[in-house]
């Protein structure tokens, strides 16, 4: 009707305090990058701002259902972080690094250099060295000058610290074969067998049985080593949580370590700085055990994709009734 307003029924005021729906996870940027084909999922989060519960990883690591990788480098600053607080005096950013099945994990030599390499490829350092925080201390990096035409091409050097060579060993075993090792732990623990052919490793999907379990109640990364050379070896390993990766920083470490004391040629006894080189599935390392216990690892680190990733992927999983 001309002039005339129709009324509207009266809606009830809303309870401020009443529940609300859930909100629905915003998409969340993501780069993608690869240290001799050890791959990670990227997630650049200087806020701390991002929930990533052990399902999440798990999801965006799967190579089917999600973005796929061997790990998730969360990166937040140090200072948004309550485990990375009280080292953002040395280093401005904390590497939250999981494992490709959720669980947390101390350190990742690979995923140290590719963390550093992101912080190039963002702008936030440039070529030389910087400091990252890590659940197993601050790792000094040094970023090497590319070409002009690709300045993101120079191989990253990490100081991972001093080896410790703990008491107790275990032995391993696979398809009937039994091996010694050595126990080495370079912020994570590995048990490293030098065997005399790498498929007698077999399917490294699965963990190793090793016995006695209680020398480590949190398991263990496997590494079965071969000779290809003075002070030139190559590995294969199974990484705790992620299975058999195509290669493993901290591991190549404790091999070249483990390779020192049987060589004859530990550095603390002859004062000279020892280096082997260390040939992975995915490409090769350069480690350098110095006099002072300090262990360095020279590789690449390259960015292969950048995204967003989609809020379904993001959502927590939703329980599954039984019956």
């Amino acid at each position: 009707m001309d002039g005339v307003t129709t009324a509207q029924p009266s809606q009830p005021p809303q309870d401020p305090t009443g529940p609300r729906p859930a909100a629905e996870p915003q998409p969340v940027a993501f780069l993608k990058g690869h240290g001799t084909e050890n791959d990670f999922v990227i997630v650049p989060d200087p806020n701390n701002a991002v929930d990533l519960p052990a399902a999440v990883v798990a999801r965006l690591c799967d190579r089917r259902a999600g973005i796929g990788g061997d790990g998730v480098l969360h990166v937040v600053r140090s200072a948004a972080h309550p485990e990375a607080r009280a080292m953002a005096d040395e280093a401005e950013w904390f590497m939250d690094y999981r494992n490709a099945d959720g669980s947390i994990a101390e350190m990742c030599g690979n995923g140290v250099r590719v963390f550093a390499r992101y912080l190039q490829h963002a702008g936030h350092v440039g070529a030389g060295d910087l400091a990252v925080a890590t659940r197993g201390g601050v790792k000094r990096v040094h970023v090497a000058k590319g070409p002009a035409h690709d300045p993101e091409a120079g191989d990253i050097t990490v100081r991972m610290g001093r080896a410790t060579l703990p008491e107790g060993s275990v032995t391993v075993t696979v398809d009937g074969r039994s091996w010694p090792t050595r126990n080495v732990n370079m912020g994570n623990p590995h048990a490293v067998a030098f065997v005399d052919d790498l498929d007698h490793a077999g399917d490294l999907y699965s963990a190793p049985a090793f016995a006695p379990s209680a020398v480590y109640p949190d398991g263990v990364n496997v590494e079965f080593v071969v000779d290809r050379g003075e002070r030139h070896v190559a590995l294969r390993v199974h990484e705790r949580g992620s299975g058999e990766t195509r290669s493993c920083g901290t591991g190549a470490c404790a091999v070249a370590v483990a390779a020192a004391r049987r060589d004859g040629v530990d550095p603390a006894r002859t004062g000279a700085p020892v280096t082997y080189l260390v040939d992975l599935p995915g490409g090769r390392l350069v480690i350098t055990e110095r006099p002072d216990g300090e262990v360095e690892m020279t590789g690449p680190a390259v960015i292969v994709a950048t995204g967003e990733l989609a809020a379904a992927l993001l959502r927590p999983v939703e329980p599954v009734e039984a019956g």
